[in-house]
């Protein structure tokens, strides 16, 4: 994985991504190291670069849950890695990935999406934040790039249903046009919580937007929105 301890980037093993047992992202995890990410381009062997393959961005991590993993992102081609594992092959797994309109860099909401798989496998581990006393124990999302290695802290977690006039279409939101919009995201986010946490976000504050299935209804979504600490 690769976690922020201070102004390092670490890699350590994960479990149940990988199918293969000569992957090239096992190989590159085998080379772990500790380097400051500010010299990263000085070691071009950097373990977090040879895991880079085109389409990654960055790796997502929960302290104290399965969720660390690879982030992917496919512009052109959108929910390519909803069926396919790190290595493009074909899994039921999938890789969790970024919506294609999302921009690093520019959004003001960084969507991920990641398949509710049983075993909290994936992003099925987000289904115990339906819990207000898992969230008091797991707070913060580590989101982590070659750029920038981001921690941020839950505003809500929330069911909503997709593709439906009655359901909130959180997807929608990715560049906030102006305060009145982002404001509505959260506060809309916030109404829908199944819990308060006391947390909020305004204006200028970047966010990351957790999705995964919930089948307490037909094309059901649990969500989890976070802001980024600064």
């Amino acid at each position: 994985m690769a976690r922020s301890r201070g102004n390092k980037i670490e890699l350590t093993a994960y479990d149940d991504l990988f199918e293969t047992d000569e992957s090239r992202a096992e190989a590159a995890l085998s080379k772990i190291r500790e380097i400051p990410i500010s010299e990263i381009d000085e070691f071009p062997d950097h373990p977090f670069k040879v895991l880079m393959d085109e389409d990654m961005v960055g790796w997502i991590s929960i302290d104290g849950t399965t969720i660390n993993y690879p982030v992917m992102q496919t512009k052109d081609n959108p929910n390519y890695y909803l069926k396919r594992n790190f290595e493009k092959e074909y899994s039921d797994l999938g890789t969790p990935y970024i919506q294609e309109d999302c921009d690093l860099l520019s959004s003001d909401n960084l969507i991920i999406y990641g398949h509710h798989i049983s075993g909290n496998r994936m992003f099925g581990a987000l289904e115990d934040y339906k819990s207000k006393s898992f969230y008091e124990e797991h707070k913060t999302i580590h989101f982590d790039t070659l750029t920038q290695q981001g921690e941020y802290e839950i505003v809500a977690v929330f069911k909503t249903v997709a593709y439906s006039s009655e359901g909130f279409r959180y997807y929608d939101f990715v560049h906030a046009e102006s305060e009145e919009e982002f404001n509505a995201y959260v506060e809309t986010c916030r109404e829908l919580a199944l819990y308060d946490t006391g947390v909020t976000a305004e204006y200028g504050d970047k966010l990351i937007t957790l999705s995964t299935c919930e089948y307490s209804a037909a094309n059901g979504r649990l969500v989890v929105v976070a802001k980024l600490l600064k």
